[in-house]
């Protein structure tokens, strides 16, 4: 019997001391900056962006690899050139972005996959959103809250990179991706497993 694959909550560790903080991305059209819709990262779909995205910062600091923009995940060119080495093109899409004051190129990681994965009765607590809610933008059963996430791995197959559904706000990765990441020396990461 093969062991199940584990996964992890992948984000960004806040606690790096002196590290830079990302704002909000914009976009930039004829030198109007317009708050840009960050949502659209958290669909699971593949996106055609035609603006130029800017991510400033405040304050500035240490570049980290990989770190958060009002829950954007943006990356080094370095984590691109991991995942394709890992071959996941398939599941995550990179798009470039021009972080203030940096000339190499960054990007948002944007994952092609949102799948129905939490295991209610694993997790700490869930609480779904009901109709008496009155949230019309929400679908039946989305969570409201979760604690103490787990996803159940026979809902997952082979996926190494994905958001779960429901719960859209995290991003989760594999064991094969945490441990690329950690081999690799990528900056800013932290992990939980899940």
């Amino acid at each position: 019997m093969t062991a199940r694959m584990r996964y992890f909550d992948l984000y960004d560790d806040v606690y790096i001391p002196g590290r830079w903080h990302l704002r909000m991305p914009l976009d930039d059209e004829e030198g109007l900056e317009e708050l840009f819709d960050v949502g659209r990262f958290k669909e699971g779909r593949l996106l055609d962006i035609q603006k130029p995205i800017r991510i400033s910062m405040k304050p500035a600091g240490l570049p980290l690899e990989f770190s958060h923009a009002l829950g954007v995940p943006i990356v080094h060119r370095r984590v691109v050139s991991l995942f394709e080495r890992l071959g996941l093109q398939k599941e995550v899409q990179f798009i470039p972005v021009e972080v203030e004051g940096q000339t190499e190129p960054w990007f948002i990681l944007n994952a092609l996959r949102v799948i129905k994965c939490i295991d209610d009765a694993r997790c700490a607590e869930v609480l779904h959103w009901l109709p008496e809610d009155n949230r019309p933008d929400k679908e039946p059963g989305e969570y409201r809250n979760v604690s103490g996430l787990k996803v159940d791995p026979e809902k997952l197959g082979e996926i190494h990179v994905f958001r779960p559904w429901g719960w859209k706000v995290i991003l989760i990765v594999s064991e094969h991706v945490k441990r690329a990441l950690e081999e690799e020396g990528i900056t800013g990461t932290k992990f939980i497993e899940v």
